[in-house]
């Protein structure tokens, strides 16, 4: 059984959506999944085909890339839903110039009250160096908060390093 919510982190190409849909897809109940990237050149359009490639007919894909409170609230408790990727669903949040407290407790709320096991995948950008831009360190100091509300909310917490799991709050199922 999934827990309520389920918080995986990594880094860029470590494996952590991968891991997410294998973790969905072991309640055996057809899958929601929230894409919350926007399609704006050639990289993300690859990006995309490679993670739509790797779904099969268990997967219903919807696309949002900023209010995720109504389709969040849509579903039923049999309904898992994988949210991919609150890293690009902070990024558009920035490129709109949304409150970003404002949006983050909305997206808080949502999960909340979500009837479904959710799942949200995110990328843990504060290993690296110190951005050399305002823009760029402002994002990162988002993420790293949005990232420890989304830990705080979650039953499981999960940091995915190549491609292995490694538990850092809650029991696997």
């Amino acid at each position: 059984m999934l827990p309520n919510g389920t918080f995986i982190l990594g880094g860029a190409a470590s494996g952590k959506s991968e891991w997410a849909e294998n973790l969905l897809l072991s309640s055996d109940l057809p899958c929601v999944y929230l894409a919350t990237g926007r399609v704006e050149d050639d990289e993300i359009s690859l990006r995309v085909k490679v993670h739509k490639d790797r779904r099969d007919a268990r997967w219903r894909t919807v696309e949002e890339p900023l209010d995720l409170g109504p389709s969040l609230a849509t579903l039923s408790a049999d309904t898992p839903v994988l949210i991919d990727c609150a890293t690009m669903w902070l990024s558009n949040q920035m490129m709109i110039e949304a409150d970003l407290d404002q949006a983050t407790n909305a997206l808080l709320s949502a999960l909340g009250a979500c009837a479904a096991p959710w799942g949200i995948v995110s990328n843990e950008v504060g290993h690296g160096i110190v951005p050399d831009n305002k823009l760029a360190r402002q994002f990162r100091e988002a993420q790293g908060r949005l990232n420890i509300a989304l830990a705080r909310e979650a039953d499981l917490a999960v940091m995915v390093v190549a491609g292995l799991p490694q538990i850092l709050k809650g029991v696997l199922p």
